[in-house]
């Protein structure tokens, strides 16, 4: 694992992008902080920029690091929950600007998935994660069915042995308000 970590990190840095399974579906990953590295996600996807995507971390403490202030529903929530779960936190800081909403909304989920805990790690930096599709497709549920397109669009494809799941489901999402509001987007 530590060799693919080691290349991953290498294309990370370098403004590359990355396709790799995640704690749900297989995703395509860049350098969270890197706005050119996120608008070669947008144009991959064929996705307008004014959506905005999510990023994955491997410790909720970083959270202070990404955003001016976290809601304190939220370590419970993360605390709690048995299942991946993205929240959109308000107030996004210290990312690459055409990653957060035009309101400074991010969607940000703490991994658990051994390979992407042990690549955030190395990384350092939160890494963008997105559905490995076309905008409009459906996501893929694993590898086999990414379009080609995707596939040959990005520097490095890590290899399929790091799915965990068989059955991979997009994670739950929850929007909060700095004032205790909860807003459930996807169960």
């Amino acid at each position: 694992m530590q060799n693919d970590i080691k290349a991953a990190v290498e294309v990370l840095k370098t403004g590359g992008l990355i396709l790799y399974p995640t704690d749900t579906i297989w995703g395509i990953g860049c350098d969270a902080t890197n706005p050119e590295a996120v608008a070669k996600i947008y144009k991959l996807k064929q996705r307008e920029d004014t959506k905005s995507m999510l990023v994955l971390i491997e410790n909720p403490n970083l959270l202070n690091i990404y955003l001016e202030q976290v809601p304190e529903i939220a370590w419970d929530l993360i605390d709690v929950t048995d299942k991946p779960l993205t929240i959109i936190y308000p107030k996004a800081k210290n990312l690459a600007k055409n990653l957060v909403d035009a309101d400074g909304k991010i969607g940000i989920r703490v991994v658990k998935h051994t390979f992407c805990e042990s690549l955030l790690q190395a990384f350092r930096k939160p890494i963008v994660s997105t559905s490995a599709n076309i905008s409009g497709q459906p996501s893929p549920k694993c590898f086999n069915q990414i379009d080609k397109e995707i596939v040959n669009g990005v520097e490095l494809v890590v290899p399929q042995i790091y799915q965990e799941s068989k059955n991979p489901v997009p994670s739950g999402i929850i929007q909060l308000g700095l004032r205790g509001e909860v807003k459930i987007i996807r169960e």
